[in-house]
């Protein structure tokens, strides 16, 4: 049965399946990033308020999803037609960039050390283990912007061509492309063109987690 809570649950299965959050999805649609944002999904007086056809035909086509597909979501099913799992969400450690570079935060793994941080809800790419780092600065242009959110796994596998953050010893902490990654040194490719490649001893490296996940 078609449902305001069921069109709602398929956009942000969109989203999810091709990892991005709903306000990314928004945006790669041309929309405005606010377009799918909770607060949009009420009318002030609490009556629900549904999508536009135009917004739903602009980020099937923005994900090169098939009507049928998103149909499915709707629906409940997954693409081979059986019964979708429901859209998990969990809430993780939100951090900036400065306060990974600090010390004490972390334990020897890489993961949040301690309570009280602020948390964010993502989607189901995210595990137990995943924290949120918030991007500060320009370092990582033009792939992520000033105030993306970033979801990384610290001890995840990581291979060639994965993006990653890495802290070293002396509290540095960055987000680049791994190139290579030997038991004496990691390769480093930057992300911006005005910062530098890094070739980095293991060393001095502290911990390295894979992004799975931006809120692009």
């Amino acid at each position: 049965m078609l449902s305001h809570d069921r069109v709602w649950a398929a956009i942000d299965a969109l989203a999810e399946r091709y990892s991005l959050s709903a306000s990314g999805l928004a945006r790669r649609a041309g929309l405005d990033s606010t377009a799918f944002n909770k607060s949009k999904r009420l009318s002030s007086d609490g009556r629900p308020r549904w999508p536009s056809t135009e917004s739903l035909a602009k980020i099937i086509e923005a994900t090169g999803a098939s009507l049928d597909e998103f149909t499915g979501l709707v629906e409940g099913r997954d693409s081979s037609g059986h019964a979708a799992s429901p859209v998990r969400r969990s809430s993780v450690p939100l951090l900036g960039f400065a306060q990974a570079g600090a010390g004490g935060f972390f334990d020897d793994a890489g993961f949040p050390a301690g309570q009280g941080w602020d948390l964010i809800e993502l989607p189901a790419q995210s595990t137990e283990t995943a924290y949120a780092l918030k991007v500060q600065g320009d370092s990582m242009l033009p792939l992520y912007r000033n105030g993306d959110v970033l979801i990384v796994e610290p001890g995840a596998a990581t291979r060639k061509g994965d993006r990653v953050v890495v802290k070293t010893n002396g509290g540095e902490v960055m987000a680049k492309v791994l190139e290579r990654q030997t038991v004496k040194s990691i390769v480093l490719v930057s992300l911006n063109p005005d910062h530098p490649d890094r070739d980095i001893a293991m060393s001095d490296v502290e911990w390295v987690a894979r992004i799975v996940w931006a809120s692009q």
